[in-house]
């Protein structure tokens, strides 16, 4: 049976670990980082991880500033936002909620952050820094959880062969990235497959470490991974239940059920990822806030 990789055990940890942080800096500069979130419409999910956001910053002492706008908020309206949050040094972090609405360009939005308060690490210069392996940067907070988890469970990476299923500049991408660095969080062979390989249980069979962002149920089964592998699923699914399919539940990009008995480490979903993902935001949030203080 494979070892449950516990995510909210460890973001506990982080968060924990994040209180006395923020105790120092208090300490130090009479002042505490800030957390900007902006969400734009009325997307019932989006509402619920802007609440999380705001809960987690309270919890481990930050300051959450919320602005919640309309879904007729024109693009000029948010950035013109945005400018105000760059200048506001009370500010550390932005995060802008996406999906945006279809008449905003994300792309256009999230190049207007300020890349040291960029703490989601979707602005160019913040993923070019990535790639280069750079110190001064923020990595995407879900490939960030990810790393931490695998690093928890592998303690020597040197060599392993990591797959990741899915090329999403969100976490396929920045996932293969940074776990093919030469440094210790890192050091593996990386292959990235995706919906243009005509059979990827060639590549997902062949995986130490199986890191799987498809965005669709069951991508991965029990077939497709050899014995001993550690899988991260980051998929969140909402499928009909099949014992009662008038309900739903919540699945990952794995078949767990058939995956789990040949793991030697496995995410759930819910409780893997997950939760990794806000507490690497706050992380991200008070490095900023460090960053800043050292311009």
């Amino acid at each position: 049976m494979a070892e449950i990789i516990d995510g909210k055990k460890i973001s506990a940890e982080i968060r924990e670990e994040l209180k006395v942080k923020v105790l120092e800096l208090q300490n130090k500069y009479g002042d505490v980082p800030g957390l900007a979130v902006v969400l734009v419409g009325d997307d019932p999910a989006s509402a619920v991880y802007v609440r999380m956001k705001g809960k987690g910053c309270e919890e481990i002492g930050i300051r959450s500033f919320q602005y919640i706008l309309p879904e007729t908020t024109t693009e000029d309206e948010l950035m013109a936002l945005i400018d105000e949050l760059n200048k506001d040094s009370k500010v550390s972090g932005i995060l802008v909620q996406l999906p945006l609405p279809k008449h905003i360009s994300e792309k256009a939005i999230i190049n207007a952050i300020d890349p040291i308060k960029d703490v989601d690490g979707f602005h160019p210069i913040n993923v070019g820094k990535v790639v280069a392996d750079e110190d001064d940067c923020f990595y995407p907070c879900t490939p960030l959880g990810c790393q931490i988890l695998i690093n928890r469970y592998v303690k020597n990476l040197k060599g392993k062969h990591l797959v990741v299923v899915g090329r999403s500049s969100i976490v396929g991408k920045p996932v293969a990235n940074m776990m093919m660095q030469k440094n210790d969080r890192a050091n593996c062979i990386v292959t990235v497959c995706h919906t243009a390989a005509p059979d990827i249980s060639l590549y997902t069979r062949q995986a130490d470490i199986l890191v799987v962002a498809a965005g669709r149920a069951n991508t991965v089964t029990g077939n497709m991974v050899k014995d001993g592998v550690v899988v991260i699923d980051v998929g969140v699914n909402r499928i009909a239940d099949p014992s009662d399919p008038s309900k739903t539940i919540i699945v990952g990009d794995v078949d767990f059920k058939s995956v789990e008995p040949k793991a030697s480490a496995i995410t759930p979903v819910p409780g893997g990822v997950g939760p990794m993902t806000i507490a690497m935001l706050l992380s991200n949030t008070v490095r900023a806030f460090e960053l800043q203080r050292k311009k």
